[in-house]
């Protein structure tokens, strides 16, 4: 038999009734193409290119080797130049690639032309145009029917690709002897200890991730176990508030779509562990998170960063570097402070958000992406938009959904949680034993107004725990500003009240800022002791006639 007279009609057995599929005499499996490249997905995202590139090729490999032996068998050929031609043919009708017509034998000078790829197909659909030869399993395949055929080490190698976006892929075979030394970083891929390598290094990565992280935790949990007993959220978000607890809410309800969300709230207070939620909580958990601060990277380099560069683009481009839109590839892109982006870099973003592909410096092809994009800003995008600073399109393309944080002075039910739990992480990252808060260190965080949101309450518990001599915060750890802080008044909180109410209020904060000394009290009220002693009586409190200090006592009991 001749190579080009093989027909699948009389290699292909099918055994409904055994649950049997032979194909050239070898049981055989139908496999979904999809699924295949669902497999080498897993492989890369688990194990990395290196590991996965190199079990596809050395499974093609023993493929293609078992087909050589059963053609052998199975059928009678003209001559073994027959048998070994059959390569291309025997693998076009499995399906896995289509040769372009006229096309020659791999192990001629001019090589093997392929129109159509199954495996860069996948690829391409998986991962996006890739940077180097896609076809890893048709290379093994072939590479181990020419071995066992000529019964001479066949290695066959892409020099272009479907998968990079070559108009087909060109693949060549040569001896271990012929390639020399010439792509032996290749040719190791064939090489079973690599893989025995390959994967015990993946292997031990992922084991020595894992048990540091469940370290962590485990430390992070008995820490915080010592201080708080709150119910927190993951991702260190505290939500006792019914204001953060419908954002956290709305957050985990918009993580399920694929949609673009636009996060807005001032400084500090927490939006980027808004968009971990989002990502954690969403499809593309297994993927990368990753979170740039627009506002931080000049304009010159920003585009850089962004969408990557090639080797010569600019002065210092030594190198070809992927920009953070393709490192983010399968999970999410954080574009924190988007509201800094100048009007040039905004219509570049508009195209990515628009195309889902970019475009490095210095290069002209284009290369796909498959990204969540999350925005976050300090700024009112809606009035930069007014003010001609802001796109409006850009500003409706990212805010498909907007999740809007609140400040903490609107959040105080969170305060006293959420600094526990920042004191609990503070005291585990420096290794001291506090284990709380003080009654009047947690009465002062309450009457501060926290300008800078979370992130200068953190700032206030790792001070706190660095200065604090016992296992409790108290008053004087806390920063100046803290300390200073006087109960807000029921005005200032958007009500109004009885002017006799306020004034009593503030005669007891007087006192307890003088310790319960009623003449000091007066001085700094401007008021006599008389007058003060009268007012006091008329609340209800009785004096305690122990000076300096003043008791005050309620008449069922002691005021604190």
């Amino acid at each position: 038999m001749r190579a080009q007279d093989m027909d699948h009609k009389e290699l292909l057995e099918l055994d409904p009734e055994a649950g049997l599929i032979r194909f050239a005499g070898r049981r055989a499996l139908l496999i979904d193409a999809v699924a295949m490249g669902l497999l080498r997905k897993y492989l890369v995202e688990n194990f990395g290119q290196t590991a996965a590139r190199t079990v596809l090729t050395q499974f093609g490999f023993a493929h293609g080797w078992r087909m050589a032996e059963a053609l052998q068998t199975q059928l009678k050929w003209d001559a073994d130049s027959d048998w070994r031609d059959a390569s291309t043919r025997i693998h076009a009708l499995e399906g896995l690639f289509r040769v372009a017509a006229g096309s020659a034998s791999p192990l001629s000078k001019e090589g093997l032309m392929i129109e159509s790829s199954y495996e860069a197909e996948q690829h391409l659909l998986h991962f996006g145009r890739a940077d180097e030869a896609a076809c890893w399993t048709i290379s093994g395949l072939i590479s181990g029917y020419l071995s066992r055929s000529s019964g001479k080490e066949t290695y066959v190698l892409e020099d272009r690709c479907l998968g990079k976006g070559d108009v087909a892929c060109h693949l060549f075979g040569r001896t271990r002897e012929e390639w020399g030394s010439d792509r032996s970083e290749e040719l190791h891929f064939f090489e079973p200890r690599r893989l025995k390598d390959c994967l015990d290094v993946s292997l031990r990565r992922v084991t020595e991730t894992l048990k540091l992280a469940e370290r962590k935790l485990r430390d992070r949990r008995r820490a915080l176990i010592r201080v708080t007993r709150e119910v927190v959220e993951p991702y260190g978000i505290v939500a006792r508030s019914s204001g953060m607890q419908r954002v956290v809410d709305l957050a985990r309800r918009v993580a399920k779509v694929d949609a673009t969300v636009l996060i807005t709230g001032e400084s500090g207070s927490g939006k980027e562990r808004i968009a971990r939620l989002v990502h954690e909580e969403s499809t593309r958990a297994t993927g990368p998170f990753v979170a740039v601060n627009c506002g931080a990277i000049a304009e010159t380099l920003l585009e850089a960063e962004l969408f990557g560069h090639a080797r010569g683009a600019f002065t210092g481009a030594s190198q070809d570097r992927p920009g953070l839109f393709e490192a983010a590839q399968n999970g999410t892109l954080l574009l924190d402070e988007v509201g800094e982006v100048s009007p040039g870099m905004q219509v570049k973003l508009l195209r990515v958000l628009q195309e889902r592909e970019v475009r490095r410096v210095g290069e002209n092809r284009v290369r796909r992406i498959d990204v969540r994009v999350l925005a976050a800003t300090n700024r009112d995008l809606a009035n930069a938009v007014a003010g001609g600073t802001f796109r409006t399109d850009l500003y409706y393309r990212l805010k498909v959904v907007e999740l809007h944080v609140p400040p903490l002075r609107e959040r105080r039910d969170d305060v006293l949680p959420l600094a526990r739990v920042l004191l609990g992480e503070s005291a585990l990252q420096m290794k001291r034993s506090v284990v709380g808060l003080g009654a009047g260190a947690a009465d002062q965080l309450l009457r501060y107004d926290w300008p800078g949101n979370v992130r200068e309450l953190e700032n206030a518990m790792e001070r706190a725990v660095a200065l604090c001599t016992g296992n409790r915060i108290e008053v004087e750890d806390l920063p100046e500003d803290v300390r200073q802080a006087r109960p807000a008044t029921t005005a200032q909180r958007g009500a109004v009240r009885r002017l006799a109410e306020v004034e009593k209020e503030y005669i007891i904060s007087a006192l307890e800022v003088s310790s319960g000394n009623q003449t000091r009290t007066a001085e700094l009220l401007g008021i006599g002791t008389a007058t003060l002693y009268r007012k006091l009586k008329s609340y209800g409190l009785i004096a305690d006639r122990s000076p300096p200090q003043l008791r005050l006592q309620l008449k069922g009991g002691v005021q604190s």
